[in-house]
């Protein structure tokens, strides 16, 4: 091959790649390094043909300027897409951060109608934020089926725990965007409703038959592809029942067999990110990338190293090891799905009066609290979150979590998963309660299935700390805030008339509707004077 149909292939082929970059606009505040690459980075690639980029962190002002900057970088148009399964501002902020999809799922089993209708909303809310801020790709809805509670992953992120819910709720929110002009990204096939491992971590398998996954696991994704979704995300994890050998992301009996030719999508096929510890710990950056291609991906989302990647990919098709038939196949799909949307930004705010009102709305239907209000005292607001997003994004100084219970006496300490351990390592007294000093106990738990935590939440003993709290009479009452089956876990020892309340977003608006109630008398919070350990 001469040197210049070297060049053009090599091209072609980074047309395929779709690489993380920091929503941020310099180097110096990119949150992951090791995953972001630097702006030097970005600018070669994207001048020698890269495709798009997924991207995280920053404000929603500050993403348009960065998605316009990277645009200027390339002589085409780019895909942009971010995991924002939950609206704009779950990643960027400035924007709507909705509750997460699993409260609209429990919502259809008591009102069918409402929760369809505000699954609608929700998509077209989150795609014309997208649009706003210069994204045209939304990688949602999450399709998998969350029937298994011990799952660490995918959990609340799920539209819901049957695959009637899953699939009505999931078409509702593609038809939202849709309306928005975006393209949506249905995930992660074949399923990762039913595993108890994380893909960002270890490579989870999925034992069932193909009956059983017909039942349970495709019914969302077969809704989608017949509502007509852009993309398809595939799922790192083994099905040793379609393929013994490989997960899904680098299976042909996965993404051509069954995908491509039994379940008749066209679109486009885009791996989930190969970063990720279940492919990259066992491939290369370039044979991983030649083993997604050849099993039917379009897209190689995140490789572990871009330019091998594309080195390994142009090996292939040189070698005839890989189709330059399917390389034109691929490249057209992702030039009709980009053909497919418009073009120009709309104008105006990027969260309008009617975004507010529905964050508002979807809050207070998925928000429960039971018992007595809880009694003003000199006592201790202890809030348990997680250090990593999305929860750590809840909470700052000025947080209704925070300042509502300290107008009310109570003084706040806060764990997070970096911070001084609470326990006390005494089974029948878990909690160090000497160490957070006197008074009745408000427990707010910022807990819900979160990637890379490997579950640990679920190992901490809140059900003994519980007990131990109502043994002494010095529970006030307990928040949770993400995770439904951490409530149903601590429904069996919290006592008759305890205040409890729970609510599926962790967002300020949801902390203040909730603490609202919990505290019907509170005056407006002042300033924060939280206690960090």
């Amino acid at each position: 091959m001469n040197s210049q149909a070297g060049d053009s292939l090599r091209r072609r082929v980074a047309e395929l790649l779709v690489l993380r970059a920091s929503g941020h606009l310099s180097d110096q505040q990119r949150r992951y390094p090791q995953w972001e690459l630097s702006n030097s980075e970005l600018q070669r690639l994207l001048q020698e043909g890269v495709g798009g980029a997924i991207l995280l962190g920053g404000s929603a002002v500050e993403l348009r300027q960065r998605t316009q900057q990277l645009e200027g970088w390339s002589n085409k148009r780019l895909l942009f897409c971010a995991d924002v399964e939950e609206g704009v501002g779950q990643r960027f902020e400035g924007a709507s951060w909705l509750v997460p999809p699993l409260a609209l799922g429990r919502l259809q089993q008591r009102d069918p109608e409402l929760a369809l209708d505000l699954s609608e909303r929700y998509g077209r809310c989150t795609g014309e934020q997208a649009r706003r801020c210069g994204l045209n790709w939304v990688l949602g809805p999450v399709c998998d089926v969350n029937n298994n509670p011990a799952n660490p992953v995918i959990n609340v992120r799920a539209w819901g725990e049957d695959p009637n819910s899953a699939s009505a709720l999931a078409v509702a929110f593609l038809r939202g965007l849709k309306q928005a002009g975006v393209l949506g990204c249905a995930k992660h096939f074949p399923g990762h409703g039913d595993t108890t491992s994380d893909s960002h971590l270890d490579l989870p398998v999925l034992p069932h038959s193909r009956q059983r996954l017909e039942q349970i696991e495709l019914p969302p994704f077969r809704a989608a592809i017949a509502a007509g979704v852009d993309s398809v995300m595939t799922a790192h994890l083994v099905l040793p029942k379609l393929d013994p050998q490989q997960p899904a992301t680098l299976s042909k009996a996965v993404l051509t067999d069954l995908l491509r030719r039994q379940m008749g999508f066209n679109g486009l096929v885009v791996t989930d990110a190969l970063v990720m510890e279940a492919i990259s710990a066992r491939h290369g950056a370039a044979e991983a990338a030649v083993l997604a291609f050849e099993a039917g991906a379009d897209l190689i989302l995140m490789p572990a190293d871009a330019d091998a990647a594309i080195d390994g990919l142009c090996d292939g098709f040189s070698s005839g090891r890989l189709s330059l038939a399917r390389l034109d196949e691929s490249l057209q799909r992702r030039a009709d799905a980009l053909a497919s949307i418009p073009t120009d930004a709309p104008s105006g705010p990027i969260v309008t009066a009617a975004d507010q009102a529905l964050e508002a709305e979807l809050v207070r239907h998925s928000i429960t609290v039971s018992g007595a209000a809880v009694r003003p005292e000199a006592g201790i607001n202890l809030v348990r979150v997680d250090a990593l997003l999305p929860s750590a994004a809840a909470l700052s100084c000025w947080s209704p979590a925070l300042r509502i219970p300290e107008t009310q006496g109570f003084r706040s300490v806060v764990l997070h998963g970096e911070g001084l351990s609470p326990w006390s390592g005494q089974p029948d007294a878990p909690l160090a309660l000497d160490r957070l000093g006197e008074g009745s106990v408000l427990l707010q738990l910022f807990l819900r299935g979160n990637p890379f935590r490997a579950g640990r939440d679920a190992q901490e003993p809140w059900a003994a700390a519980i007990q131990q709290m109502v043994a002494l009479n010095r529970l006030a009452g307990v928040v949770i805030y993400g995770s439904p089956y951490l409530l149903d876990s601590l429904q069996l020892v919290l006592p008759s008339g305890c205040p409890v309340a729970y609510s599926a977003g962790q967002m300020q608006e949801a902390q203040c509707q909730v603490l609202t109630a919990l505290f019907p008398k509170a005056a407006p919070p002042g300033n924060s004077g939280a206690f960090t350990d």
